[in-house]
C-alpha cells in the first residue's frame, strides 16, 4: 500500500491555543504549590525577598475558570475598545488610499535615481511604512519590492529585502508598535516614543547596510546570489517608463498629516501638561476623530465611512477578546495562588544577577516564542500577565520589560514560517524558504545581539523613559 503522505504540521488557531491555556492554567492550580509574596503596605508592590508557601492547595475548576471569563473580559475592557478604535481609525486611514498614492508618488519620484541611493531611499521609505502603517497588508507592496530588484538587475531576495524585509523592520521597532504591551504593563502609552524613534533609525541604518552590501556583492558577481542555482540571471532591468506620473494630492497630504498629528498630541500632551491621567480617553477620542475627518477629506459619503470604521473595528475584536482571555488566566493564577509561585521560581535563578543580565534573557526568551506566536498583540496578551510581576520583582521597570518585549518580538518574524506576512512574501517574489532563511537569520542573529546591547545599556545605565 503506499504510504500516506503526511501532512505538514499547522499550527491551531489561536482560539484553541487559547483555550487550551486556560485549561492548562486551571490545571495547574491543582499541581502548583500555593504561595504569595508579601507585598508593601504602602504600595502594594511585591517584596520580592520575602516569600511563604501556604498551607493548602486553593484549586480553581475548569467549570469555575470558565465562569471567570465574564470577569477577565470585563475588566480589560477598557484596553480592548482602545485598542480596537485604534484599528478602526487606521482601517478608515488605509481605506482612503493615502498610503498607497503616497507609495506611488515617491516610487515615480525614485525611478530615475543611481541603483545605490534608489536602493536606500526605498528602503528607508519601506521602514517607516512599516513603522506608522505596518500591517500584513503590505504584502501588497512585494510587487514593487519585484519591479525594482528587475530595475536594478537584482535577484528575488533583493525585492524581498526592499520590501517585506523593510516594512517588518519598521514594523518590529517603530514607536507606536508596543501601545497595547504598555497599556497591559501599565506603563506611560507613547511614554518611549523618542527612545523607540531613535532605535528604528538605527536599526534601519544596519539593516539597510546588509541589504546594500548584498546588492552590490551580487551586482559584482552575480553567481554570488542565493538565487543563481535557483534559475535566476540578471536579464535586461525591466523598463520603469510606463510607471505612470503620480501628484501627491492635498487630501493624501491632509490625510498623512492628520495620521501623524494624532501622535504628536499622544505623545506631547503629557510631556507638556505633565498629566497621563487621560490617556486611554484621549486615545479612543482622537482615533475616532481622526477617522471621521481622513474620511470625509478622502470624501467617502457617511455609509462609507461607518462601514470602513465597522471593519477596522471588527478586525481587533478578536485580539481585544484574547486579551481578555488573557485577563482570565491572571485571575486563575491569582486565585489559585500560583502566580507568586511560578514567578517566584521563574526569579530565583535571576535574584543574583545584574538586573542588565535580566533584562537580555527577556529578550531573547520572547524572540523565541515570537517564532510561533509572532502577533505581538496576542503574544502581549499571554505573556504580559507573568512577565510583569516578573519585571516587579526583580525590580526592573517596567518600561524596560516593554523595550525587552518590543525587541523580542521584533526580529523573528522575518524568518517565522508561522506568519502568514512573511511566507506569503516569499511566494509572491518566488523566493524558496530554506534559501531566505539562510540570508536572512544572520541578519536577525545581529539585530538580535545589538538589540541586547542596547537593552543591556538602558538597565546598567539608569535610563529614564522619553
Amino acid at each position: 500500500m503506499a504510504n500516506k503522505e503526511k501532512k505538514a504540521f499547522k499550527m491551531p488557531h489561536l482560539f484553541w491555543i487559547m483555550m487550551g491555556l486556560l485549561l492548562i492554567t486551571s490545571l495547574l492550580t491543582y499541581i502548583v504549590p500555593a504561595g504569595q509574596f508579601a507585598t508593601d503596605p504602602e504600595t502594594g508592590k511585591i517584596m520580592g525577598d520575602q516569600f511563604i508557601w501556604l498551607d493548602a492547595q486553593t484549586p480553581v475548576s475548569p467549570i469555575a475558570m470558565f465562569m471567570t471569563i465574564l470577569e477577565g473580559l470585563t475588566s480589560s475592557a477598557l484596553i480592548g475598545y482602545a485598542v480596537m478604535v485604534s484599528g478602526a481609525s487606521v482601517g478608515v486611514i488605509m481605506a482612503t488610499g493615502a498610503f498607497d498614492e503616497f507609495l506611488d508618488w515617491a516610487i515615480y519620484k525614485l525611478k530615475d535615481k543611481d541603483d545605490t541611493i534608489l536602493l536606500m531611499v526605498m528602503f528607508a521609505l519601506m521602514v517607516y511604512l512599516g513603522a506608522f502603517g505596518g500591517s500584513d497588508a503590505l504584502i501588497a507592496i512585494v510587487p514593487v519590492g519585484v519591479m525594482f530588484a528587475k530595475k536594478l538587475r537584482l535577484d528575488p531576495i533583493c525585492a524581498i529585502g526592499v520590501s517585506t524585509y523593510a516594512t517588518l523592520l519598521g514594523f518590529g521597532t517603530g514607536p507606536t508598535k508596543q501601545a497595547t504591551t504598555q497599556m497591559l504593563m501599565g506603563c506611560q502609552i507613547y511614554g518611549t516614543f523618542f527612545t523607540m524613534f531613535i532605535s528604528m533609525n538605527v536599526f534601519m541604518l544596519v539593516g539597510m547596510f546588509f541589504l546594500v552590501s548584498y546588492a552590490k556583492k551580487i551586482k559584482a558577481d552575480p553567481t554570488k546570489s542565493l538565487m543563481w542555482d535557483e534559475g535566476w540571471r540578471p536579464d535586461e532591468a525591466v523598463d520603469t517608463s510606463s510607471l505612470k506620473e503620480t501628484k501627491l494630492s492635498g487630501r493624501t497630504i491632509a490625510v498623512l498629516l492628520l495620521y501623524m498629528g494624532q501622535y504628536v498630541f499622544l505623545v506631547g500632551y503629557p510631556l507638556i501638561t505633565g498629566d497621563s491621567s487621560k490617556t486611554f480617553q484621549q486615545m479612543i477620542a482622537v482615533g475616532i476623530l481622526v477617522a471621521i475627518l481622513c474620511g470625509v477629506i478622502g470624501g467617502f459619503s457617511m455609509d462609507k465611512i461607518g462601514n470602513e470604521f465597522a471593519k477596522g473595528l471588527a478586525s481587533m475584536a478578536f485580539v481585544a477578546f484574547v486579551i481578555g482571555l488573557a485577563k482570565v488566566m491572571s485571575i486563575v493564577m491569582t486565585n489559585g495562588n500560583i502566580l507568586h509561585t511560578i514567578v517566584y521560581w521563574v526569579t530565583r535563578p535571576l535574584m543574583g544577577l545584574p538586573l542588565a543580565v535580566s533584562s537580555v534573557g527577556m529578550t531573547l526568551v520572547i524572540s523565541v516564542i515570537n517564532m510561533v506566536i509572532p502577533s505581538a498583540s496576542s503574544k502581549a496578551a499571554i505573556l504580559v500577565p507573568i512577565l510583569s510581576p516578573i519585571a516587579e520583582t526583580l525590580g526592573l521597570m517596567p518600561e524596560l520589560a516593554v523595550q525587552a518585549f518590543q525587541y523580542g518580538d521584533g526580529f523573528t518574524n522575518m524568518i517565522s514560517p508561522f506568519l502568514g506576512w512573511t511566507v506569503g512574501s516569499l511566494v509572491t517574489a518566488g523566493v524558496p524558504f530554506p534559501k531566505w532563511l539562510k540570508w536572512c537569520l544572520p541578519k536577525v542573529l545581529a539585530f538580535l545581539a545589538l538589540a541586547c546591547v542596547i537593552m543591556f545599556g538602558l538597565t546598567t545605565f539608569g535610563w529614564q523613559p522619553f
